[in-house]
């Protein structure tokens, strides 16, 4: 185990391998040059246990056993060296740093915590070149599995359908120090392992070696980092496993992977902890509406808001979309999804609540709540209150045109639940695909009067509606992610906690 930072020191040896030694340390500065001219050297090395610099001085004597030993012109060219290769360091930080700020602002883009989770891991391994990594965050007082990347196991980007249901698999650890996790959790310490088989026996935690087993991966090196608010509240852990080295083998990670990812980490906590904000001020919306209307449950909106960003993934990847194109608007679509039916708190208790078959005249009223909804977010500027009010007004189109409530010239003045009907693509995008999600999660959920359809069931609906009352690209796409639907089916699950 190692900690981010080490100490200096001088160790009598070879005074050339001690001159290489103190000249390869990080942010070494030459002061005094003329090495060969028999002047004195004088080096500043950073002490990081003091936090200040602490100056190293070769002295006349030890120069001149480097220059009687080994010659000037060696001596020239050792410094030539490592003075090059300290620049190159020099470069490998700036751009450290540049990438850190570059990716920082990206993140301050994203609003669905989803995203900026994906978006951390994927950036925090990359400063490291590392095959994958995995994110918890605090939950009653547990650690909740929220994200994975694998890169072995699942491609690069997450590309195959089993990384795709991996990262809505769910378990918890002990906020203990009993695990790796739980340990930096506990402690609110950076954490690196170089050999996760090869911990020493004094150690408090232990390596849970089932997931290698299981899956045939090879964990080597982990770096574990804990994610804290500004105020210095537990947030979550963040940890990063096998780093590459120059040759793109697994390998322990470097004194550079140790200093920058902790301190992006922890820039990127308020970005974070603003988006956890954001889902816990929809839900609480959604518990609002649930005193309305027993349905429209916390676990049915996280299910058809996930469903709605991987549906539109599954779209978008077919379609070509360009990657930032799809990460933004997959950030979108999750949230706007999750408000599809905020209308609903402008209809009747009576209507709302009603065990049995609604009349025409209860239905017609029903079917005034996407207005109300859209009536929510009228006027809207920003991106997301956009893609809400399109969601919440047509949700309930269909691609032939039966659907409502149609063109509505003024969402706030509406003559009736119904205007000149809207089909196909004129439907928003984002409409479309909440309109299949909305559907299914539907039909798979009992109700007061109604039992669950059987999977078959449901999904010969949806193909038999293909192209009436679904966009056919759209149930393509949608058919394509099964596995993924199921694993968010069971992480949602009505009776569990999400």
């Amino acid at each position: 185990m190692r900690s981010p930072a080490g100490s200096s020191g001088i160790i009598r040896r070879n005074p050339l391998d001690h001159l290489r030694e103190i000249l390869e340390q990080p942010r070494v500065a030459l002061l005094v040059g003329a090495l060969t001219k028999g002047a004195s050297v004088s080096l500043a090395v950073p002490d990081p246990n003091a936090l200040k610099d602490a100056c190293v001085v070769i002295s006349d004597n030890a120069v001149a056993q480097v220059q009687a030993d080994h010659g000037a012109g060696e001596v020239a060219a050792l410094l030539t060296e490592l003075l090059l290769a300290q620049d190159a360091a020099d470069a490998r930080r700036h751009a450290f740093l540049n990438t850190i700020m570059a990716t920082i602002e990206e993140l301050n883009r994203y609003e669905d915590v989803d995203t900026v989770l994906d978006a951390l891991l994927w950036h925090a391994r990359n400063l490291a070149r590392a095959d994958a990594g995995s994110i918890y965050l605090v939950e009653d007082g547990t650690l909740r599995f929220r994200y994975v990347h694998n890169d072995t196991l699942f491609g690069e980007g997450m590309q195959t359908g089993e990384g795709k249901a991996a990262v809505y698999r769910s378990h918890t650890l002990a906020m203990d120090e009993t695990s790796i996790v739980g340990y930096v959790a506990s402690t609110g310490r950076t954490l690196a392992i170089d050999d996760a088989y090869a911990l020493p026996p004094e150690s408090p935690f232990s390596f849970n070696k089932s997931f290698d087993h299981k899956t045939g991966y090879a964990t080597k090196s982990i770096l574990t980092i804990p994610l804290k608010s500004f105020s210095g509240e537990l947030l979550g852990v963040m940890q990063i496993i096998n780093a590459r080295n120059a040759e793109g083998r697994f390998a322990p990670f470097d004194r550079e992977s140790m200093t920058y990812i902790p301190l992006f980490a922890n820039k990127c906590t308020v970005i974070l902890e603003r988006s956890m904000m954001t889902r816990e001020r929809i839900l609480r919306m959604i518990k609002l509406a649930e005193l309305r209307d027993p349905k429209e449950t916390g676990s049915h909106v996280q299910r058809v808001g996930s469903y709605a960003a991987e549906i539109y993934r599954s779209w978008a990847e077919f379609r070509g979309v360009r990657p930032e194109e799809r990460k933004r608007y997959g950030d979108l679509i999750r949230i706007a999804a999750m408000l599809h039916d905020v209308g609903k708190v402008g209809i009747a208790d009576a209507i709302l609540k009603k065990p049995g078959k609604l009349t025409e005249d209860e239905y017609e009223a029903m079917k005034m709540h996407p207005i109300y909804g859209a009536q929510v977010f009228c006027d809207a500027a920003p991106a997301l209150d956009q893609m809400c009010y399109d969601i919440a007004l047509h949700h309930h189109e269909r691609y032939d045109g039966a659907g409502y409530p149609g063109r509505i010239g003024d969402v706030m003045r509406p003559v009736g639940p119904r205007g000149a009907p809207l089909a196909g693509e004129d439907i928003p995008l984002s409409a479309r695909i909440v309109a299949l999600a909305d559907v299914y999660d539907a039909l798979c959920s009992s109700r007061v009067y109604k039992e669950a359809w059987s999977d078959d069931e449901v999904l010969a609906l949806i193909m038999a509606e293909k192209g009436a009352q679904f966009d056919p690209e759209l149930v393509d796409s949608f058919l394509r992610i099964q596995d993924v639907v199921y694993a968010i089916r069971l992480k949602f699950c009505d009776d569990c906690k999400s």
